[in-house]
């Protein structure tokens, strides 16, 4: 996956509480089996009038958010079904990182693990950010993993995590510095992997110490 050090982007508010995942990507748009082309359907009944026009009245289909990759939720982000799909259809659509006082457990686990940025954020300075995003379309802000602070070029300067265990929020920022999913965190060991396989080819399959 991409390495996350430093990012700006254009904030896109939206400001619901228990956003599921099947508001993310709606269960019809499941069968592709790429991680790609999933972005085009991301909020699909809420972005999209019956007719297939654009609903206007959504935040994300305001022009001033076009092209918005930092995306500012409300608490309990990405609850329901557990479908690894609603984070690959924010990244496709362009989201980077994703702010919230409070992710679901598997959402934020899946977001993790292909390179988006979870970025846990004390309640009321959230609200802050939501407010300021939309009564300001257009805002810009830094996310600066390496010493996890968002920041806008107006004096805000607001920390955050992405896990509230000290330790896991440390692996988790490395990896996402790093690039690293599970895959190749294993594939750091691919030397004594390949050695482990030798040793069992040439005795059968047994294992030897």
């Amino acid at each position: 996956m991409e390495p996350f050090v430093r990012h700006s982007g254009v904030v896109a508010p939206l400001d619901r509480v228990n956003v599921d995942t099947d508001q993310i990507i709606p269960k019809q748009f499941l069968k592709r089996i790429e991680r790609t082309g999933f972005g085009q359907y991301l909020f699909f009944d809420w972005r999209f009038a019956g007719d297939g026009s654009l609903n206007p009245d959504f935040e994300l289909n305001r022009p001033e958010y076009r092209g918005a990759s930092i995306l500012a939720a409300g608490r309990n982000f990405g609850s329901g079904s557990s479908r690894e799909h609603a984070p690959w259809a924010l990244l496709d659509y362009g989201f980077r990182c994703i702010l919230a006082a409070s992710f679901a457990d598997i959402f934020h686990r899946n977001c993790l693990e292909n390179g988006i940025v979870p970025a846990l954020v004390p309640d009321e300075q959230m609200q802050r950010i939501i407010g300021r995003a939309a009564e300001t379309p257009g805002w810009t802000l830094t996310v600066d993993l390496e010493e996890c602070r968002i920041r806008d070029d107006q004096g805000l300067d607001v920390p955050f995590v992405v896990h509230e265990d000290p330790a896991t929020h440390e692996f988790r920022r490395h990896c996402l510095l790093n690039g690293l999913d599970d895959i190749a965190l294993t594939l750091q060991h691919e030397d004594k992997i390949a050695a482990f396989e030798s040793r069992r080819s040439k005795h059968g399959g047994i294992l030897t110490i």
